[in-house]
């Protein structure tokens, strides 16, 4: 009879490597969802830090609110960046004093809130004023350029009347004085005005012509705004037509007046004509 054949156990040393072999075999063929149960979440430490992230992000955003209220009412509301100043610069015969009052710039008033455009329209709505330009200087100086009216004729309203007129290249009566300015020609219109067609076209022929041949014209007068004619202190009369061709018209006359004659029509500048 054979010997029966003990099976040997392994010895402890022997299991010890085994067990190990098979749990590394076992993690090794864990799923990765097995695998992110079982991980350690890292985020816990960084609990306190993102609070105090958050905590500033608060105080920023605080303060950024409160800065632009505080700069609104500073520009808005605050007298600090007000009008103080008025600056007038253009001004010749009409007197800068009386530009700032008509101008009527409430004084501290916030810049941002004062309207350039009112304060322009009242400026512009004087007589001698032609032109307005109205800007803000910061911190506190309100700027207003003029342009004055220039006269370019006048016209005596005669006994009875309201005196001696001044009025600009655009038709614009806009000054009364006490006499009748030497160097000016005189408006012969039954109507003079921005308004009338005829005044407009006479005061235009009289802006566009040389100013040697100007300083010749003694009187003025049209029946049509196309019939402009004028008076030269030789006593010449001059039918100028309208403000078209002003050089070649001006050319022609100066040719033409060197012949006698009494009238002088250059109307249409390639047909002129001289009466006696």
């Amino acid at each position: 009879m054979s010997p029966t054949r003990e099976r040997r156990r392994p010895s402890s040393e022997e299991e010890a490597p085994d067990r190990v072999t098979l749990a590394r075999q076992r993690r090794g063929r864990r799923s990765e969802e097995e695998r992110r149960r079982t991980r350690v979440p890292r985020t816990a430490p960084r609990n306190r830090p993102n609070r105090r992230a958050e905590i500033r992000r608060r105080w920023v955003a605080l303060l950024s609110v409160l800065t632009v209220i505080a700069l609104v009412y500073l520009l808005f509301f605050s007298s600090m960046l007000g009008a103080q100043e008025v600056s007038v610069s253009g001004s010749r015969t009409v007197s800068a004093d009386a530009i700032r009052a008509v101008a009527a710039v409430p004084a501290d008033k916030p810049m941002l809130r004062l309207s350039t455009d009112e304060i322009r329209d009242r400026v512009a709505a004087m007589p001698g004023i032609a032109t307005v330009e109205v800007s803000r200087s910061w911190p506190s100086t309100v700027e207003i350029t003029v342009t004055e009216r220039t006269a370019i004729a006048f016209f005596d309203s005669g006994p009875g009347g309201d005196g001696v007129h001044l009025v600009d290249g655009g038709g614009v009566v806009f000054k009364t004085v006490p006499a009748r300015p030497s160097g000016l020609p005189e408006l012969k219109l039954p109507k003079v005005s921005a308004d009338d067609p005829v005044t407009r076209a006479v005061t235009a022929v009289l802006g566009v012509i040389p100013e040697q041949l100007l300083k010749q014209v003694t009187t003025a007068t049209a029946r049509t705004p196309a019939s402009v004619e004028f008076t030269l202190s030789s006593g010449k009369i001059v039918r100028w037509g309208t403000a078209e061709q002003t050089d070649r018209k001006a050319k022609v006359l100066a040719a033409l007046l060197t012949q006698e004659g009494k009238v002088y029509d250059v109307a249409a500048p390639e047909l002129p004509t001289i009466t006696s």
